[in-house]
């Protein structure tokens, strides 16, 4: 049996990361360089609220009026490591022995149908004057929410649940078109609903604990910011001397 030191640990913003730019996932993963980022801490708390309201709905067996509204027959999934689940320091996991390899991610809900099988949900937030998903969902981070689910999808399969292919965002939508803020933001919901396959899961997440194993830097993408910002700042200072 492998050691926990003998695992590589991979979380699925790992994986999302890699999948964005090999290059920006070996230098933050490997070597701990990155830029630092601003936290969403307004996003955090829509989250938490959300969060909470499920809850009340889960303690009571109830579901969600979400739920009624949109004919979805499943109540918010109780469960004894639904805060483990959720608790970004431990999430839900998988360890490979056979690929060397520990994958784990934080979800924020997981519903369950009357049949047992359970329905993964992420929460969102935004503030657009028009919240349209046919248009969000052109964009690459619209397609890592796809990702995500499915990733989060992979691991409870792989702790023994049946899990359906459709999963939801609960999309808040911040309105800010009203005469007087009041020190109260509202919000429109919506539910976005999305047909999700998760067999290239693992495939990626050997690939990036691969990565990780090896001694060589990969390329970066051409169309990740942050490899063209540091070019072309290395560029300024060969040209300059800065």
């Amino acid at each position: 049996m492998m050691s926990d030191r003998d695992l590589q640990k991979i979380s699925r913003s790992g994986v999302e990361k890699y999948l964005g730019c090999p290059r920006c996932f070996v230098l933050q993963y490997k070597y701990k360089v990155s830029l630092s980022q601003i936290p969403f801490t307004l996003n955090s708390a829509v989250d938490e609220l959300c969060k909470n309201e499920f809850d009340h709905y889960r303690q009571k067996g109830e579901p969600h009026p979400l739920f009624l509204e949109h004919n979805i027959d499943a109540i918010p999934f109780m469960h004894v490591d639904i805060d483990k689940w959720r608790n970004f320091r431990q999430g839900l996991s998988y360890t490979s022995e056979a690929h060397g390899y520990h994958f784990y991610g934080a979800i924020d809900d997981v519903w369950v149908k009357p049949n047992g099988q359970l329905i993964v949900s992420d929460v969102k937030s935004t503030s657009k004057k028009i919240f349209d998903w046919n248009e969000t969902k052109k964009y690459e981070y619209a397609r890592g929410y796809q990702r995500q689910l499915e990733m989060y999808q992979w691991l409870f399969r792989k702790n023994g649940f049946e899990v359906s292919d459709t999963a939801y965002l609960v999309y808040y939508n911040g309105q800010k078109n009203e005469p007087m803020f009041n020190q109260i933001l509202k919000f429109d919901l919506h539910l976005v609903e999305l047909e999700c396959n998760a067999d290239w899961v693992e495939d990626k997440i050997i690939e990036a604990k691969n990565q990780l194993s090896s001694d060589e830097i990969p390329a970066g993408k051409k169309y990740c910011d942050t490899c063209q910002y540091l070019k072309k700042r290395w560029d300024v200072y060969n040209n300059v001397g800065i």
